[in-house]
């Protein structure tokens, strides 16, 4: 109702005297979403850090933090700004409250631009039962409903062991426990977007594509093209260019970049690890713009080599819950001293650790993401007969089999 209404001022055209001017006005909407985002997100943080400057003790608050409230937070301040430019007129309170609140995307995105949701809600067909969305639909969900509870859970019971326990790792054990976080993360958020690609397109509405297979990428570009997509857009269209993008020479042009990775990797959650990895993130594209200036190129499968290691080591901050627990894991994943090919040998042919197979599921994962088409690939030349019955059929009923045998953890994003 809040931002409705400050939609609303920003939007109306002269006529009367304005108490603020419509930049103030704007201002004071971000700033009350933002901070409302850092009370419930951030306070404790912040506490704990001020204690640490100052010596103090003062006390945590232990906010529940209110669902969703990373992205609808994002989502409604885009808005504002689109009011503020007149790109989002004419809404009435329904639809911007169905905008807001559309449960399929609401806990984890897509981040959703009101352009690409709210004029498909005055569509006369959209407000029909459509068979072939249901199909559709059906299908799409499924897909990422195995994602998430077949293939993402079963790598988290390894990454979990592999970051949470205090022992050091040996050099194998250190990397199948980034790689199956790595492969966790991507299964998982992806399996999320398509399942509320899926439930959507049962309502008849189309979401945005938000991954778009990005362990393939060839350089660090490319992957935030693919991975997050909308998340990646909102930060360019929203921070990084509103702070000049690369208008105002080289110089500026990185410390945009920086910042707007920073604040990217900062909205992730409240840890210093979150900022850490969104300045790696911010200092790999900035080098990666410096190559291209300096025109630069790297073999292909070598530039991609670099950019999924680069991804996977920089996951480890992400995931780990202390410094000294991401350094724990780097310490194995780059001690070469310790390898010993013979845990490697006995890893293979039976169990590392109770994990049977550990290192086959990752070279299965590897073939998966770098060489099956995705699902939204999959889906837009679905063609409805008797075998897609059957996968579908098959794949939702062994997903629903892992979930009653307990096998499943919530979803990553739901944390943040």
């Amino acid at each position: 109702m809040f931002n409705y209404f400050i939609a609303s001022k920003l939007t109306e055209s002269g006529g009367g005297v304005a108490i603020l001017s419509k930049p103030k006005i704007l201002a004071f909407g971000i700033v009350c979403n933002v901070s409302l985002l850092g009370y419930f997100k951030y306070s404790d943080f912040f506490i704990e850090n001020f204690n640490l400057l100052t010596g103090s003790d003062t006390g945590f608050v232990y906010l529940t933090l209110p669902l969703a409230i990373s992205f609808f937070t994002f989502q409604q301040i885009a808005y504002l700004v689109d009011s503020y430019k007149g790109e989002a007129k004419g809404y009435g309170f329904l639809d911007y409250s169905l905008f807001v609140t559309f449960f399929p995307q609401l806990i984890a995105g897509p981040i959703v631009h009101h352009k690409e949701m709210m004029p498909q809600f005055s569509i006369a067909e959209n407000k029909k039962i459509s068979h072939r969305n249901i199909s559709l639909g059906i299908f799409i969900f499924s897909i990422g409903l195995f994602k998430k509870v077949v293939i993402a859970d079963s790598f988290a019971v390894w990454a979990n062991y592999g970051f949470d326990s205090t022992d050091a790792l040996s050099f194998f054990e250190a990397w199948a426990t980034s790689l199956s976080y790595t492969f966790q993360l991507y299964f998982d958020f992806s399996g999320y977007t398509d399942m509320a690609i899926g439930l959507a397109i049962l309502f008849n509405i189309q979401l945005p594509i938000n991954f778009n297979s990005p362990y393939k990428s060839f350089n660090i570009q490319d992957f935030w093209r693919r991975w997050h997509v909308t998340l990646s857009r909102f930060l360019r269209d929203y921070i990084y260019i509103p702070l000049g993008g690369n208008k105002k020479g080289s110089g500026n042009t990185y410390l945009n970049l920086m910042a707007t990775f920073i604040i990217g990797g900062i909205w992730h959650g409240a840890g210093w690890n979150f900022l850490f990895w969104g300045g790696l993130h911010g200092a790999a594209i900035s080098l990666h713009r410096l190559w291209q200036v300096q025109g630069i190129r790297l073999w292909g499968w070598f530039s991609w080599f670099l950019t999924f290691n680069f991804v996977n080591v920089a996951w480890v901050f992400f995931r780990a819950e202390s410094w000294d627990g991401a350094m724990r894991v780097l310490a194995g994943m780059f001690h070469f001293g310790n390898i010993e090919l013979s845990s490697f040998v006995e890893s293979l042919s039976g169990n590392i650790n109770g994990q049977d197979y550990l290192f086959a599921y990752i070279l299965l994962a590897f073939l998966f993401v770098l060489f099956l088409k995705n699902t939204m690939e999959i889906s837009g030349g679905l063609v409805r007969n008797i075998g897609t019955l059957c996968f579908n059929v098959f794949v939702f009923v062994l997903s629903v089999y892992f979930m009653s045998m307990g096998g499943y953890t919530q979803f990553l994003y739901f944390n943040f």
